[in-house]
């Protein structure tokens, strides 16, 4: 006959569970700090392989060495948070080899209803790597914001998506907010680096030619999607005035890029009020899915795909170039413009 349903079999099941999930954790945190060293161990090049492979080594003979009453496990905690405390003290620099389209951070003086920008990136591009860097100051009228428009853009995984936010004034004056890597001369943007301390987070303030034809016209295997939200000129102001915050806070203050926390969609999403780890943020390739779903974005009554179908700019970008209105152009015909 069987047991009842409190047998000792029933009873062993959750605690093997939690066994087994404890082991995995631990395993993940052992290869994560294994991979820190060996990534990160920026002041000694040479000794990022050794020092991984000791850390492992000294960790696994613990576990070996010492089973009596867990020591092994209390040593293997140890050399963890030894390995994490010297990550969390890694520091940003504003000082390294940038590429010069990374070589400037912006920042803005507000003046009543005048804001003033400086280092407003306008580059002028004759091929991805091939520019000539251009910084501006320009200034824009708050009472002028006429709404929010937002931009995503994929290169590989449908599930992952740079997104960039663009300010329509009066008059046809744009200003587009870029959140991103602030990379090195011939480095190259991972998102598994990103999970460690290898890039420098940069906000960037530019026209809206440079950041869209970039992405359009010169990289290879980018598509980009224009949506224009449902957000009123009171909110667009208060968001606009938000970046502009966070971009004095980040300017002669660096900060890490962070793939999972502090990217171009989480901050964009902290600043929006929505959720930072919502998975739909994390995996920022569906946040427009979840603009739509919030009734968030004009939709001119379209389906979600229809919507997204007609929101793909790469076509009217390369025909409109370095046409003066290049903003207009990209957006005529889409719904809510």
């Amino acid at each position: 006959m069987t047991g009842g349903p409190d047998t000792p079999g029933r009873r062993r099941a959750p605690r093997l569970a939690g066994l087994g999930l404890a082991c995995l954790a631990g395993a993940g945190a052992l290869a994560w700090a294994a991979a820190a060293l060996f990534i990160d161990l920026r002041a000694a090049p040479p000794l990022r392989a050794l020092a991984a492979a000791a850390y492992l080594g000294a960790s696994l003979w613990a576990l070996a060495a010492f089973k009596a009453r867990g020591k092994g496990l209390w040593g293997v905690l140890a050399g963890f948070c030894l390995v994490l405390g010297w990550w969390l003290a890694l520091k940003p620099s504003d000082y390294r080899p940038w590429q010069p389209d990374a070589a400037r951070t912006p920042w803005a003086e507000v003046s009543g209803d005048t804001v003033t920008v400086h280092n407003v990136r306008n580059c002028d591009y004759r091929a991805e790597f091939d520019y000539t860097p251009r910084w501006e100051t320009r200034s824009y009228g708050l009472s002028k914001i006429r709404g929010v428009d937002v931009m995503f853009t994929y290169w590989s995984n449908p599930r992952i998506a740079h997104v960039v936010v663009s300010f329509p004034f009066e008059g046809g004056k744009y200003l587009d907010f870029s959140i991103e890597t602030r990379k090195e001369e011939g480095e190259e943007y991972s998102n598994f680096l990103g999970f460690f301390r290898q890039y420098e987070l940069l906000y960037v303030a530019a026209d809206e030619r440079d950041v869209v034809r970039l992405r359009t016209n010169y990289r290879k295997g980018e598509e980009t999607y224009l949506y224009r939200t449902t957000a009123t000129p009171e909110y667009a102001r208060e968001l606009f005035l938000k970046y502009v915050r966070r971009m004095n806070r980040a300017h002669g203050r660096p900060q890490w890029f962070s793939t999972l926390t502090n990217n171009c969609t989480t901050n964009v999403a902290a600043m929006a009020g929505e959720p930072r780890l919502d998975w739909r943020v994390i995996f920022s390739g569906l946040a427009d899915r979840m603009l739509y779903d919030q009734g968030k974005l004009e939709t001119g009554g379209l389906s979600f795909d229809a919507l997204k179908a007609q929101a793909h700019i790469n076509d009217a970008a390369r025909a409109a170039d370095k046409a003066p209105d290049f903003s207009a152009r990209i957006r005529a015909g889409r719904a809510g413009f």
